[in-house]
């Protein structure tokens, strides 16, 4: 009975010990290091094709970089309960396809890095119907297709990321960006456009962007801002840190207008490195120091004006013309009547000959006798 007692306990120990374990947090997969402690898993160079599927519930920071994941499903996140997670790093992956409801389960979502990935589709709801909570999305250099800018933009003007208050868009190529495609970004801050091919800015709003604090420009194709972009910077209160640095400003008189507001505001961040690249002659000249003597301003430089002033003075000359062909009509009425009723006899004679002469060829007997002139 002593050792049937024994044996009793002991099974009992061993369920609760069982019982305890099972409450515990998940396993860290096998290619991961997980730390409990600071809540952060990290699949780093794994070789990993997907996302594991028994990712530790406690998790807050997830980092998988640098693996082969092609493609991200919908519902990803989804066979996992990951209620915490807020940042989440899959830069370097080789992602080619973000697809609908790809991030649909992740409901306390912050941040999400997907730099360095050679995207050719990003769905639009890939954060579900409802849209997502994130307040960060970085996407450097992983927007080389055109086809992953439009979606992006679609997904930006739908209002899934109403809560976006920071968006980098670096070393990606732009050229130009869609237009609206930052009007529902009401609490964006800071705007990173850095290190792209960017040669105007004349189809981008910036209006919506009452919170915007940061807007960095830097290492673009800019040659110049109008004025319809300068009077949007001066309507941005919170505007404080434009980066305008290694853009190749074209230093003509269409720059008059960016130098004066240069001189006069305080939201260009370095602006006395600012420096002209064409023409020849005024390269390295920085913009500070740009005066309208320095510039061959006596043509009018703004092309629509000016061809709508040409077309002006060309209808008010020819109607100069009109009027005075009109009155020299006016004032010989008399002698053009005269001529008009010459040319009318005369084309009468002339008809009157022609029918003559149908009248000899069409009668037989006029044309035997025309035949027989001769006897």
């Amino acid at each position: 009975m002593p050792g049937r007692g024994a044996l009793c306990l002991g099974l009992l120990l061993h369920v609760l010990l069982g019982c305890d374990s099972a409450q515990q947090p998940g396993s860290c997969p096998a290619p991961c290091v997980c730390s409990e402690a600071e809540k952060t898993v990290k699949c780093v160079n794994g070789n990993l094709s997907a996302v594991p599927p028994d990712l530790p519930s406690y998790v807050r920071s997830l980092f998988i970089t640098g693996n082969h994941l092609v493609r991200l499903p919908a519902g990803a996140f989804s066979a996992q309960r990951l209620p915490d997670l807020r940042a989440l790093n899959l830069s370097g992956n080789h992602l080619r396809a973000v697809e609908a409801d790809a991030l649909a389960a992740l409901p306390a979502l912050r941040q999400l890095d997907l730099s360095g990935n050679p995207l050719v589709t990003l769905s639009p709801q890939a954060f579900g119907e409802g849209g997502s909570p994130l307040e960060e999305l970085a996407l450097r250099g992983a927007l080389r297709d055109h086809g992953v800018l439009l979606s992006l933009a679609a997904m930006l003007q739908s209002g899934a990321l109403l809560n976006l208050s920071r968006l980098e868009l670096a070393d990606n190529g732009l050229v130009l960006l869609p237009a609206g495609m930052f009007t529902a970004l009401p609490v964006l801050r800071q705007l990173d456009l850095s290190n792209n091919s960017l040669v105007g800015l004349r189809n981008i709003s910036f209006q919506g962007l009452g919170q915007l604090q940061s807007l960095d420009l830097s290492n673009n194709s800019l040659g110049v801002l109008r004025n319809s972009t300068l009077a949007q910077f001066r309507g941005l209160p919170a505007l404080r840190h434009i980066n305008l640095g290694r853009n190749t400003w074209v230093c003509d008189c269409a720059i008059e207008d960016l130098v004066a507001w240069l001189k006069e505001s305080d939201q260009v961040q370095g602006k006395d490195g600012l420096t002209c690249s064409y023409p020849d002659k005024m390269l390295g000249k920085a913009l500070l120091k740009i005066n309208s003597s320095d510039l061959n301003c006596s043509v009018p430089t703004d092309l629509p004006s000016q061809l709508q002033t040409s077309y002006v003075f060309l209808g008010i000359v020819l109607a100069l013309i009109g009027a005075i062909f009109l009155l020299v009509l006016y004032l010989n009425r008399k002698g053009i009547k005269k001529w008009m009723h010459n040319i009318r006899d005369a084309c009468r004679d002339h008809m009157e000959g022609y029918h003559y002469r149908y009248e000899i060829n069409a009668d037989p007997r006029l044309t035997n006798l025309g035949s027989n002139s001769d006897v």
